[in-house]
């Protein structure tokens, strides 16, 4: 071959790939899924992506951004985990997709010229899913008379010996959380601990106290969690779970949709049970999990009976969705049985403990 043909058409392969990565860089704008706003900034180095990406979950910048002609590919870290785009333009439009949850979510998105701005709502804060009022009236639930005893078909999940149980939510292994005259307190900054064992339908018994000198306010007050259901590592989708809230609620004020006996930022307990710090409290919960159609469309929600201190505080509740601290709640996926996962908050308040705590499936 001609050596000046065969540098011309070099030439030409390398300004055609650098002319389609030129024409990615700026502003675009439109929709993916199911109406998910969203909008991109983009430049282009090379083969080099960078940018950011605006949904009404706020703004957040892509990582690991690569462009090779007209096709493209960048991360989004959200909530602890990372969620994929890929994509292809074709002239002023661009073909996008992302995955989340294993399912694919397309849109085409289409560039935003001169000082034209993509019309997205403002974006969610945890305050918007908050409210305080009305506050649940408090209600003495009279003394801790004892631990029950689990029934004869009962899954024992603690004994007061060991955490065999459970395991690592970070890892895997076994479950870090100290154990110590028959209750385990959570180790701080070890995660999450979650059960070995999957359940769909049923009855959890698990009794929880907070510190006698528990300090904080809020939400930084003895903060833990149940997850009724944790699908966030089958479903590969961050935080999804469904939640009852624990919570030091003994005269201590907070939004009263994530004070204990919630579920949390969907219904607040009917009455607040609790009983001061150093005392015993007691969550008695039955649980439907939610059933999907063959097409993964959500037939029946999920639904919970919450009894604290042995009062009804959630009536057959129904729940909305996953548990959404920024958001709405909304079954993203469908999905059979589950772990029960106790929450590692996070909160700088002194460390809660469990014990006695068994199921019932049914």
């Amino acid at each position: 071959m001609n050596k000046r043909i065969f540098i011309a058409g070099l030439l030409i392969f390398f300004s055609t790939t650098i002319g389609h990565a030129a024409d990615l860089t700026g502003r675009w704008g439109g929709k993916v899924g199911d109406n998910l706003e969203i909008s991109l900034n983009l430049k282009v180095d090379g083969q080099k992506l960078t940018g950011t990406v605006t949904t009404t979950y706020g703004e957040e910048p892509i990582t690991d951004g690569k462009i090779k002609g007209d096709a493209f590919s960048f991360n989004v870290k959200a909530n602890g985990g990372t969620i994929p785009y890929k994509g292809k333009i074709d002239g002023d439009k661009m073909l996008l997709t992302l995955t989340y949850g294993g399912k694919e979510m397309k849109g085409t998105l289409t560039r935003m010229k001169g000082d034209t701005q993509a019309q997205l709502p403002p974006p969610m804060k945890p305050q918007m899913t908050e409210y305080w009022e009305p506050v649940p009236k408090i209600v003495d639930p009279g003394p801790y008379l004892g631990m029950v005893v689990a029934p004869s078909d009962a899954i024992v999940l603690f004994d007061g010996k060991d955490l065999s149980q459970w395991k690592s939510k970070k890892d895997g292994g076994a479950a870090n959380w100290k154990v110590d005259n028959g209750v385990f307190t959570v180790e701080k900054g070890t995660g999450d601990i979650t059960t070995r064992q999957k359940f769909g339908d049923y009855q959890l018994h698990i009794e929880w106290r907070i510190p006698q000198d528990i300090q904080g306010q809020s939400q930084a007050r003895g903060n833990s969690g149940v997850f009724l259901q944790d699908l966030s590592d089958e479903l590969k989708i961050p935080a999804y779970w469904y939640e009852v809230q624990v919570l030091d609620s003994y005269n201590n004020a907070t939004y009263v949709n994530g004070q204990a006996g919630s579920i949390y930022k969907q219904n607040p307990p009917k009455v607040n049970a609790m009983r001061k710090p150093g005392e015993w409290n007691v969550y008695d919960i039955t649980y439907t999990a939610p059933r999907f159609k063959e097409d993964g469309s959500l037939f029946t929600p999920g639904r919970a009976t919450v009894l604290h201190n042995g009062v009804v505080v959630q009536d057959n509740f129904e729940i909305r969705g996953h548990t959404a601290y920024i958001g709405f709640p909304k079954y993203h996926a469908p999905h059979g049985k589950a772990p029960i996962t106790l929450q590692d908050h996070g909160d700088p308040s002194k460390a809660i403990s469990f014990r006695n705590i068994w199921v019932r499936e049914y």
